[in-house]
């Protein structure tokens, strides 16, 4: 595999219905070689620190073959960048990772945290307001990725993977479906939290714990 493009995020404002909304969701490719810190690229905007970037979710990657299956989707190209990702790689498809597995990118290291979850602000980047339904549908969601080397990266980098080595995984596709159950079993809940999950959705599911054990206490 290899680095097609590295995009970066620049302020934008998005019409969202009868408002203007800041989003740093249109991704421009750069040519020159970028640093990827701990909290991903320093001059990558985010609008809505609250649900996106972070340490676990500081870098946003999207493959060139899930790019080329929406191409013949929507009946048009897609460029680098389209869907808001930092990394755009040759070769990849998201429903093949695991949570955990890892991508040597340059001298950067990354670790799979989560699937993207499409929101408001996406359909209204890909002019469309059904689109959020349609990725739900299309299980081609992405990876994000918590940084565990920093370093170095440019266009046309080598990328090597390296697989979660344990005898249970969790998938991206079935994370990404699970997301929109809203009554998953206690034993679903326990293996992700076994899991190297993102942060914010760790602390929603050890919230959900800890509401069911108060809910099944039995009074004295």
């Amino acid at each position: 595999m290899q680095l097609i493009s590295v995009n970066i995020g620049q302020e934008r404002t998005l019409q969202m219905g009868n408002k203007d909304e800041t989003t740093g969701i249109y991704k421009i490719p750069v040519n020159e070689a970028v640093e990827i810190k701990t909290l991903g690229i320093q001059t990558d905007f985010i609008a809505s620190k609250k649900h996106h970037g972070g340490p676990d979710q500081a870098i946003y990657i999207y493959g060139a073959a899930d790019y080329a299956w929406w191409s013949k989707e929507l009946n048009r190209e897609l460029v680098p960048g389209t869907f808001g990702e930092n990394l755009t790689i040759s070769g990849l498809e998201s429903a093949y990772f695991n949570i955990g597995d890892r991508l040597h990118v340059g001298a950067v290291n990354l670790e799979v945290t989560a699937p993207r979850i499409p929101c408001g602000t996406f359909a209204s980047r890909m002019g469309d307001p059904q689109f959020v339904k349609r990725f739900r549908e299309a299980e081609r969601p992405g990876l994000y990725c918590r940084v565990i080397n920093e370093g170095w990266l440019k266009a046309e980098d080598d990328v090597a993977i390296e697989k979660m080595d344990v005898s249970e995984v969790l998938s991206i596709p079935r994370m990404f479906c699970d997301y929109y159950d809203k009554n998953k079993s206690e034993e679903t809940i326990r293996r992700y939290l076994r899991a190297p999950i993102a942060v914010r959705l760790r602390a929603k599911l050890e919230e959900e714990l800890v509401k069911r054990w108060a809910s099944n206490k039995t009074p004295m």
